[in-house]
């Protein structure tokens, strides 16, 4: 299957440069391209696209504002947001994940990279590393003010496995490094997380993140970091 991309960027000659290396990558496309943020959303509404590439810093509507639009949108829950810009800063990321964004990535990306994020992205997994996972969701998710207040109940729908898994995807380890962990196979813990997911109506493994921390299932830990379940 190949992957349709939509490319949101206010600089026609770095959308130019993102459509060379993305058409040249196996199995992606890209559908189309916006100018700002109302664009890409009504693009996004038109087009229909596995990706939405965005760019944060646009005239008018800003990438964060638009990437709130797509993610809240029904008949977009298909479509994954992947933010792209210079500004890789922890508020850009929270505020990114916040919005529904599936991963945040920096525009000195080389092509294989970028094509490989877009893969990842479009299998709905986070594109976050562990360590600015806990970093950031310790920071801006887990802190008085930041994030609604804790429901606990959402989690009655899991079982004791899938929130052990919940909590341990939110310590920003992947499914192999669970998998070890758990001496479980990946395809195991793959199965589970995805069930997690769907029960919690998650698009995503980044927003499975946010859920962890606003419930209560996962903590910051006292260095600012994220505490990883024993």
């Amino acid at each position: 299957m190949t992957l349709r991309v939509l490319l949101a960027d206010d600089q026609a000659l770095l959308r130019g440069a993102f459509r060379l290396l993305l058409d040249s990558a196996d199995g992606i496309t890209v559908v189309g391209e916006a100018a700002d943020g109302e664009e890409a959303v009504v693009l996004a509404r038109e087009l229909r696209p596995d990706v939405v590439v965005m760019d944060i810093r646009m005239p008018g509507v800003d990438g964060l504002s638009a990437t709130a639009r797509i993610c809240a949108d029904p008949e977009l829950r298909a479509t994954r947001v992947l933010i792209l810009t210079t500004y890789e800063t922890d508020e850009h990321v929270a505020r990114a994940l916040r919005a529904g964004a599936g991963g945040f990535i920096g525009k000195g990306i080389g092509a294989g990279e970028l094509a490989d994020a877009v893969r990842t992205i479009a299998a709905g997994d986070t594109l976050l590393s562990p360590a600015a996972t806990r970093s950031l969701v310790a920071r801006f998710l887990a802190t008085p003010g930041e994030a609604p207040p804790h429901r606990p109940e959402q989690l009655a729908a899991l079982t004791p496995r899938e929130r052990e898994m919940v909590a341990l995807v939110a310590t920003g380890l992947s499914n192999q490094e669970i998998a070890e962990r758990m001496v479980l196979s990946p395809f195991t813990v793959r199965a589970h997380v995805q069930r997690a997911m769907t029960k919690l109506d998650a698009r995503d493994r980044a927003q499975l993140v946010v859920i962890a921390y606003r419930t209560g299932l996962a903590h910051a830990a006292p260095d600012g970091g994220a505490d990883r379940p024993s």
